[in-house]
Parts: structure tokens; C-alpha cells; sequence
């Protein structure tokens, strides 16, 4: 009983770690930080299994993540509320063509990190976004003056 009260304390702290840490992080991760949360995953294994290296004891903390998961899917999937407090709302961080600067600062959303995704996107000027959106996954959405009203893509035509 003690692996599952310590998986179930590691999920939580784990989860707070990410929202902590914050979306335009989570987004994309360099070698070194994808490094970096493996050998974490390692760590935190220590701390759930401690020195129990039966096959029953990893099985038990990696049922009470997979049941935790589970049911923090079936919440999310029942609240929106309970979505939104553990995913997050998706930001706007451009808008009109004008970035949102303060609403990127709290996001720790750099202008070149921007600038960046929006080159990716074939976006030369940023002047040309309509609105720019930090999803919930900590990637960006962009929406221009082309992609028409709706920023969905044209009908098929029809006949």
C-alpha cells in the first residue's frame, strides 16, 4: 500500500512540476531537457519503488499511474471545469497583428520564440497574424488575414 500512496503523491507532484513549468516550455524540448525529464523519470522511480525491486512493485505504481491518468481523463472528459484546471485554457498572444506582450511575459512566451513558430508556419510578418493562440499543449496556432474569417480552411467545392 505504501507504492501507491507514493505513486499517487509523485503523479500529483508531477503534475504540478508541468503547469508549473508552463506550456510554451512543455511545447517543444530541446536534447538536453528531454535528457533531463528521462533521467527524472528515473529519480522519481527511486522515490516510488525506494528499494522494492519485485516485479509486483513496479507493477503496483505503474497501475496507480495508469488509474490516475484514467481517471483524470474521465473528469476532463465529464467538467469542463475540472479540464480546465488541469490542462489549462488555450491564450491569445497575438492579435490584429500586435503581439500581446504582457500576456506573453506571463506565459514565458518569448518574442523570438514566437517569431520562430510563426516562421515555421511560413509566416513572414508578424503584422499579417490575425490572432495567434497558446494552446493548452504549448503549441501556437496562427490565424492570418488569408485563412479567411473563420480561420478554417475553404469548403470543397461542391458538384
Amino acid at each position: 500500500m505504501d507504492i501507491v500512496i507514493r505513486a499517487a503523491a509523485i503523479f500529483v507532484f508531477l503534475w504540478l512540476v508541468t503547469r508549473v513549468a508552463g506550456r510554451s516550455t512543455l511545447g517543444e524540448l530541446s536534447s538536453f531537457e528531454l535528457i533531463l525529464f528521462v533521467t527524472m523519470g528515473d529519480f522519481v522511480a527511486q522515490g516510488v519503488i525506494g528499494q522494492d525491486y519485485s516485479s509486483t512493485a513496479a507493477v503496483l505504481a505503474v497501475s496507480t499511474v495508469a488509474i490516475l491518468t484514467v481517471a483524470v481523463s474521465l473528469v476532463n472528459s465529464r467538467s469542463r471545469r475540472a479540464a480546465r484546471l488541469t490542462h489549462g485554457v488555450p491564450v491569445v498572444v497575438v492579435s490584429g497583428g500586435d503581439p500581446l506582450l504582457e500576456v506573453m511575459r506571463r506565459e514565458r512566451l518569448g518574442l523570438d520564440d514566437l517569431l520562430s513558430a510563426a516562421r515555421g508556419q511560413g509566416i513572414e510578418l508578424i503584422s499579417t497574424i490575425q490572432l495567434a493562440v497558446l494552446e493548452t499543449n504549448g503549441q501556437l496556432s496562427f490565424f492570418t488575414a488569408s485563412d479567411g474569417e473563420s480561420g478554417a480552411s475553404p469548403p470543397p467545392p461542391v458538384g
